[in-house]
């Protein structure tokens, strides 16, 4: 039992069958020992009572294992016994599948092989077609980069950088993967760079031509074509800052075109030997006023031409912005409407559809009739997994592809005569805001050609008044510079459309200057004058009537300069202003021709307005000081040699200076219209002018009247009544009022004289009612107040008597004392 073999019958559960695999109990047991073999010295009892348990558990394995067998001998039996007719029915099995073979090939090859050989041909068609237009793609792609060199040798970068982005997007979307192709991509990155140097090398060259071509050329515009191409060209590859070159370009010339003027000048002037001063500053000092003029009105004009054509230029170039801008702006446009347009669509689909045997109506189209996009998507959904992929099913119509890529190449630009004709291309990523920024940098780029201009010609004048050259010109000569600045600083505001104010700045400088000098000349000359002016009454020659006839209008001129007459026009005694007669002396007349001269001034240079009318208070107020010094304050004593300072020297001056004054409104008014309303302020100065000269015309006044009453003090005092009527003091006084009357009365007007005369009989009055109060002669009608009114009544008599006093009211009563 214990080394006895045991069968162990097991079936198989996918056939049925049984198979009995052998059992040793003594390979079990032996291999037990082997493993217990080290412990059966130690536990010897154990190793016998385990063998028993083992023992009987292999008994009771045999025996089920017998039961099992014995339950299914029975179908293992039966399963030997069926086993040949099984292999009957597996022969019958495979004479029916060899007939049905032959049958289904008869039917394949009658009915089935031809069709599923037109498909198969089809298919292999399209391929083919698909491969011959890919190798067509690849052919035209092939031949990008000497189309491109073609391209850049006629200067087309517009269309050399449209063939490139449509290669590369060509590239990188229908040809990706395509191994002789792998460096192409790279090359045209770095061709695209060699065509941003050229494209900048072109600009530059371009710009270095426009300016230095010759300035009598009539072209404003040089290549219109070539320059929009260009900055198309600039703008496609975000070269925004090119304008700098164009800017840079400009100083250049700038620079070039007032040193070829010199040089051109120079060599026509006999006179500047070009061997001995070699500098063209050193020559050009040589040169006198004409010539130096004339040189500077050739550069003024030729700068004239030249922002002409800077803005000709940037004008076209700020056109071509705008003209991308536009475009941006349609495109967002358009943009818009096809969205919304779409949300539409959207919506119609979703709601307005119908069915056709259980499809929508798109699938009842037949795949001809279907969109591109449809019909590829429909052939990928109906090919069956087993077919050959076709190569590149995302390539739809190459010839699209490749006619696209020659009309992008058509949008290179194409101007006409009178206008930019050109088709942007979509792929232009400039923003609004890059655009905007460009045009405004692009318009100050012609402000800055404005101040390059003024700039260099400030330089130019400089480099003449080194030597003192602009300050030492008379007025005539310095008002003509003026105005040739003025006209040049006005046309190149007119062009540019704003004003640079180095060249203004520069002559306001020299103006500046001449006003110091022009001014310190004149206030030189006029203290000359005073200096040895005898105040007396001068002849008024006619050239000086004409002058002040000139300004009868209100408006002041200086006289052109009539030719000499055959008769020559005598001096007149008295200068006859609106009318009026006015005595004055030779210095008086000078100072109104300088007076005019001021007002002339700001008219030919309004720039030194203000400073003029400074000056011109200055001087007035010179003139009112001096001559105060000199005729009130004696000074012409000692600086003319005067023996004494007369009633009529006083009565002149102070006719001298109502003539002054009659002016200053005049003045006033001129220089009124010609300052601004913020300037206004500076008028005041006149105000005190007149206030000071009415002051000075009342101290002189209060002068003679002075002179008077000394002269009735000292006489007067002496006065006594008795006879013989008149007295002698009243004969001593009518003969001092008849020298001063005869002293002012044809200085002064008869009103003037009538009020000074007023003022001198009531300081008569005065101190002859002293004197009586002090003689105690009283209003009685005694004998003395008989003699008082004898001497009075030959007093009023006398000076009755005097032209133009005949009417004059003495109301001598008042020279009793009033009865209480």
């Amino acid at each position: 039992m214990k080394h006895a073999r045991t069968f162990v019958l097991l079936k198989i559960p996918s056939t049925g069958l049984c198979y009995t695999p052998t059992i040793n109990p003594g390979q079990i047991w032996n291999k037990y020992l082997s493993t217990a073999g080290g412990k059966g010295n130690r536990d010897a009892a154990s190793s016998k009572l385990l063998q028993e348990k083992l023992s009987h558990y292999l008994d009771i394995v045999e025996v089920n294992i017998a039961h099992q067998i014995s339950l299914r001998s029975e179908a293992f039996f039966h399963a030997m016994t069926s086993q040949h007719e099984l292999q009957d029915y597996l022969r019958k099995t495979s004479q029916a599948v060899k007939l049905l073979r032959e049958k289904i090939a008869q039917i394949d090859k009658v009915m089935c092989e031809g069709s599923l050989r037109v498909l198969r041909l089809s298919l292999t068609r399209n391929n083919c077609i698909k491969a011959y237009n890919k190798l067509k793609l690849m052919a035209t792609v092939h031949q990008t980069q000497p189309t491109v060199q073609l391209l850049l040798s006629t200067s087309e970068f517009v269309g050399a950088l449209d063939l490139i982005a449509t290669t590369q997007e060509v590239l990188q979307q229908e040809l990706q993967g395509i191994h002789s192709f792998r460096h192409l991509g790279s090359q045209l990155c770095e061709l695209e760079k060699l065509i941003d140097k050229m494209m900048i090398a072109e600009f530059s060259t371009y710009a270095r031509n426009d300016l230095n071509r010759p300035l009598e050329d009539d072209c404003q515009i040089l290549e219109e074509e070539r320059l929009v191409s260009l900055v198309f060209g600039l703008l496609k590859q975000r070269k925004l800052n090119f304008y700098e070159i164009y800017g840079d370009e400009m100083i250049i010339t700038a620079k070039n075109i007032i040193k070829q003027c010199v040089v051109n000048t120079v060599s026509q002037i006999e006179e500047i030997d070009t061997e001995v001063v070699v500098k063209l500053a050193d020559q050009m000092r040589m040169m006198n006023f004409p010539q130096w003029f004339d040189l500077l009105k050739n550069i003024f004009s030729k700068f004239t031409i030249f922002l002409k054509r800077i803005k000709a230029t940037l004008n076209t170039i700020r056109s071509v912005v705008f003209l991308v801008l536009d475009k941006n702006q349609k495109n967002r446009d358009v943009e818009d409407t096809l969205q919304k347009n779409s949300k539409d669509s959207t919506v119609d689909t979703e709601v307005a559809y119908l069915t056709h045997e259980g499809m929508f109506i798109s699938d009842a189209f037949s795949e001809g009739d279907l969109p591109p996009v449809a019909a590829d998507t429909t052939s990928q959904r109906n090919t069956s997994p087993n077919s050959e992929p076709c190569s590149s099913d995302s390539v739809s119509e190459p010839e699209c592809t490749t006619d696209s890529s020659s009309s992008k190449e058509q949008t290179s630009s194409s101007v006409t005569a009178g206008a930019v004709e050109m088709m942007i291309s979509d792929d232009m990523k400039l923003t609004d805001l890059e655009l905007v920024r460009l045009a405004n940098n692009i318009q100050e780029l012609l402000y800055n050609a404005s101040d390059i201009c003024h700039d260099r010609s400030v330089k130019f004048l400089m480099a003449r008044a080194k030597d003192g050259f602009l300050e030492k010109l008379n007025s005539n000569e310095f008002v003509t510079l003026s105005r040739l600045m003025e006209g040049f600083i006005l046309d190149t505001e007119q062009i540019c459309g704003r004003k640079s104010m180095s060249l203004r700045g520069a002559l306001q400088s020299q103006a500046n200057r001449f006003v110091n000098r022009f001014h310190e000349e004149r206030k030189t000359k006029l203290s000359l004058l005073l200096d040895n002016e005898r105040w007396k009454q001068a002849e008024v020659p006619a050239e000086f009537q004409d002058l002040v006839d000139s300004v009868s209008d209100g408006r002041i001129s200086l006289p052109e300069k009539k030719p000499a007459a055959t008769e020559e026009r005598k001096p007149a005694e008295f200068l006859i202003v609106e009318g009026q007669k006015y005595a004055t002396v030779g210095t008086v007349l000078l100072l109104i021709r300088i007076i005019l001269e001021y007002c002339q001034c700001v008219d030919n240079i309004p720039s030194i307005t203000t400073d003029m009318l400074t000056r011109l208070s200055d001087l007035l107020k010179y003139f009112n000081s001096r001559s105060c010094q000199l005729v009130l304050g004696a000074g012409a004593l000692q600086v003319v040699g005067l023996k004494t300072i007369t009633t009529k020297n006083l009565a002149l001056s102070s006719r001298c200076l109502q003539l002054i004054v009659h002016y200053i409104p005049i003045i006033r008014a001129h220089f009124e219209a010609r300052l601004q309303p913020k300037q206004y302020s500076m008028l005041r100065h006149f105000d005190h002018i007149t206030k000071d000269y009415h002051d000075h015309v009342a101290e002189i006044s209060a002068k003679l009247v002075a002179i008077m009453d000394s002269l009735f003090d000292k006489l007067l005092s002496k006065y006594e009544v008795k006879a013989p009527v008149p007295s002698a003091c009243f004969r001593n006084i009518c003969k001092q009022m008849a020298k001063m009357h005869e002293a002012i009365y044809d200085l002064l007007p008869e009103e003037q004289t009538q009020m000074l005369f007023l003022r001198i009989n009531a300081s008569y009055k005065l101190h002859l009612k002293r004197q009586l109060a002090h003689l105690n002669v009283v209003n009685d009608g005694g004998p003395l107040n008989g003699l008082v009114t004898s001497d009075v009544a030959f007093y009023t008599g006398n000076l009755q008597a005097l032209k133009g006093l005949n009417n004059l009211d003495l109301n001598m009563a008042e020279i009793w004392e009033q009865k209480r």
